[in-house]
């Protein structure tokens, strides 16, 4: 067990070869995404930075060279949707350290990605390592530490037509919660974790890790993407923004679908690149 605490640094949405829809169904949500990426490790990306978090739709360009595919073999095989729930440690010596009080961490890996910056580009360098215990059933759960937060985020980034601020809930469906519950008493200790109504939740900085079973999961999103028998699946996000009520007006006049549940404004999968997004105070 480690004496570290959970906080969300980002969000992964995988895209597939489908970069250019994905990027233009989140500008369509009101994201102000950044300009295409392309990291050492083959993949491509774009982000909508947050102010303690970010949203990152990953994917890859068909025609492009992997530098390493086979180590991203993911990207090609992996369904649509929400993919990646991503931690930040506390060091860049993290990984080391959580294994030595026993996490269920593996080996850290460095890469970058260019970055401009005007007529100036700079490498944005990262340390990620993943979580490798079969509690993850569905997509990566992993740790990234920014060895160049300053080149991620920028304040003439962080600003969005739809008001987004932050990640508020990162929901997974599961008939068995206490599955992953264990899972993050291991990461984070045992009282990181608590009960709410139809499931668990990790409380992570500003955002919450909800585990909830499938029939929560519709009551509060509606359509969500459909889950294998027996197997978990993360299939929503919820999004802190400053006012849903204006949310809704730019998305109905960008021809996107929203459903009101509850506190949540909800965009249904086919519209939000395979997860279920909503909006929320």
């Amino acid at each position: 067990m480690s004496d570290l605490s959970a906080t969300i640094d980002h969000v992964v949405i995988t895209v597939g070869d489908r970069l250019d829809a994905a990027l233009a169904q989140y500008t369509r949500l009101g994201f102000d995404m950044t300009e295409r990426g392309h990291h050492t490790l083959g993949s491509s990306n774009h982000l909508a930075i947050f102010g303690r978090d970010y949203l990152e739709l990953l994917g890859y360009e068909p025609g492009r060279t992997p530098l390493e595919a086979s180590q991203r073999a993911d990207l090609h095989t992996a369904p649509p949707g929400l993919s990646g729930l991503v931690f930040k440690p506390d060091a860049p010596d993290f990984a080391g350290r959580l294994r030595a009080k026993g996490a269920p961490v593996g080996e850290a890996r460095e890469f970058s990605r260019p970055v401009r910056l005007g007529e100036e580009s700079r490498d944005a360098r990262f340390r990620t390592a993943s979580v490798t215990d079969p509690a993850v059933q569905s997509g990566r759960v992993f740790f990234c530490h920014h060895d160049t937060p300053e080149l991620v985020w920028r304040e003439e980034w962080r600003r969005h037509p739809n008001g987004v601020t932050g990640v508020a809930e990162f929901v997974i469906a599961s008939g068995e919660p206490e599955r992953m519950g264990g899972l993050f008493r291991r990461l984070f200790g045992a009282d990181s974790v608590r009960e709410t109504e139809g499931g668990l939740c990790l409380p992570a900085g500003s955002g919450t890790v909800l585990v909830l079973r499938p029939d929560v999961v519709a009551e509060r999103f509606g359509e969500v993407p459909a889950l294998e028998e027996g197997r978990d699946r993360m299939v929503a996000l919820s999004l802190h923004c400053a006012a849903p009520e204006q949310v809704a007006v730019l998305l109905a006049g960008n021809g996107v679908t929203a459903v009101r549940h509850g506190a949540r404004l909800v965009v249904p999968p086919a519209e939000a690149a395979g997860l279920a997004l909503a909006f929320m105070d």
